[in-house]
């Protein structure tokens, strides 16, 4: 049922402005211990570095956690609108972001992925949140997908 209200246009439309909110709020109220959306699917906070602006920038996402916490997958989808949403341009300028996931503030870079690694990690997607497939067909772009490394502690 979830997925299916999540590939409607409706539905794109409204949760761009309605979910992250609402995220931001439950997220800093509960110091970074619950996300709503992580109820449907895992989440996490990014913070990276605007892209034009320079400021800091905190950004509620989905995720495909992947290897045990040591790497994720996040897809700029936008819920199948039209342009690339803000925060993949922040990750292309300066990859270098943290994460806050399930409560731990993690160090991480970002990586584009392309060609055959980004065909693998799109199966793994659809297979995961099947909804990404409805986003594809509804927009000409290719969707953007990054992994997320955990940076080596020093």
């Amino acid at each position: 049922m979830v997925q299916k209200v999540s590939s409607t246009r409706g539905f794109a439309k409204v949760a761009p402005y309605v979910i992250p909110a609402l995220d931001r709020a439950v997220h800093r109220l509960t110091r970074g211990k619950v996300l709503l959306s992580a109820q449907l699917l895992p989440g996490v906070v990014l913070t990276s570095t605007g892209a034009r602006s320079g400021l800091e920038r905190r950004t509620p996402l989905a995720c495909m956690p992947e290897e045990g916490g040591r790497s994720w997958i996040l897809v700029g989808s936008n819920f199948g609108r039209t342009g690339h949403p803000a925060w993949t341009h922040n990750l292309l300028a300066r990859p270098d972001v943290s994460i806050s996931w399930k409560g731990e503030d993690i160090a991480v870079t970002a990586r584009l992925l392309e060609g055959e690694e980004r065909a693998a990690a799109w199966k793994a997607l659809l297979g995961f949140w099947p909804p990404y497939a409805t986003y594809q067909a509804r927009v000409e772009r290719e969707i953007r997908v990054f992994r997320l490394l955990r940076k080596q502690a020093r």
